[in-house]
């Protein structure tokens, strides 16, 4: 096993026992997803709500045992209910959100992917989402085929740096694999029943989309590169150090 996997494999091991931990305390993982959509909303109306807005969304199913201060990924950013009425659930978001995800961008009688919380119970169908957008991507080639779709973006190159082909990536809050990934963006391949399921099949050139990448992948180039910027540590990577870490 190369130096690479050991830190991967150390990492996951001792993410997802702290997220085990955490489920256990509770119905559900309030800031945790998979990226499996469970269902399309559509977006009722937006009222200003003091420095930012109110989002009303048809959740449909959704809503079932739904709890106010529950949460919801709505294109993949984590939400939180604050009324809920049969069907139909209101969101506050900032400001901050606003500006940095596609929410801002919504309309009425928009279409949303929405997906609940992870359950304590629940299977772990996709990868971790937490719900935090790292940025925008933009559409700039889409290629139709029978069996697939295969989907081009251009994106700011701090997000590419924390890409890896065949790596993991929510898009729109889809949990899909990086077909490839270069200096200037990347591609997705989607299935037609994703393609069904979530807004994907609606998206156009142009369009800008919400991106989060693998929280893994971040927390281990991070700690890579303190350790390999630590001139006490020699700026080196080695398995001993990788021991003393706890990693290996």
């Amino acid at each position: 096993m190369t130096t690479a996997c050991r830190v991967q494999t150390a990492t996951r091991r001792s993410f997802f026992m702290r997220t085990i931990a955490f489920r256990a305390r509770g119905r559900y993982h309030r800031g945790m997803f998979t990226g499996i959509i469970q269902h399309v909303g559509r977006l009722q109306s937006i009222r200003s709500s003091g420095a930012g807005k109110s989002l009303v969304i048809d959740l449909g199913p959704l809503t079932e045992d739904l709890r106010l201060g529950d949460s919801v990924a709505v294109d993949g950013v984590c939400l939180t209910a604050t009324t809920i009425d049969k069907t139909v659930a209101s969101f506050d978001v900032v400001s901050e959100s606003l500006s940095r995800t596609t929410l801002g961008k919504l309309q009425s009688a928009g279409k949303v992917n929405l997906e609940r919380a992870l359950a304590a119970t629940g299977r772990f169908d996709g990868h971790i989402v937490q719900g935090h957008v790292d940025g925008l991507a933009t559409v700039s080639n889409i290629r139709r085929g029978e069996m697939s779709w295969e989907i081009t973006f251009k994106a700011p190159a701090d997000i590419l740096a924390l890409m890896v082909p065949k790596g993991s990536i929510a898009i729109a809050g889809v949990s899909l694999t990086l077909a490839n990934v270069t200096t200037s963006g990347f591609s997705i391949a989607v299935i037609p029943a994703t393609l069904r399921e979530t807004t994907l099949g609606e998206l156009a050139v142009g369009q800008q989309v919400n991106i989060e990448t693998d929280i893994l992948g971040k927390y281990i180039r991070r700690y890579l590169s303190e350790l390999l910027a630590n001139p006490a540590a020699g700026g080196t990577l080695s398995l001993d150090k990788l021991r003393q870490a706890g990693f290996a």
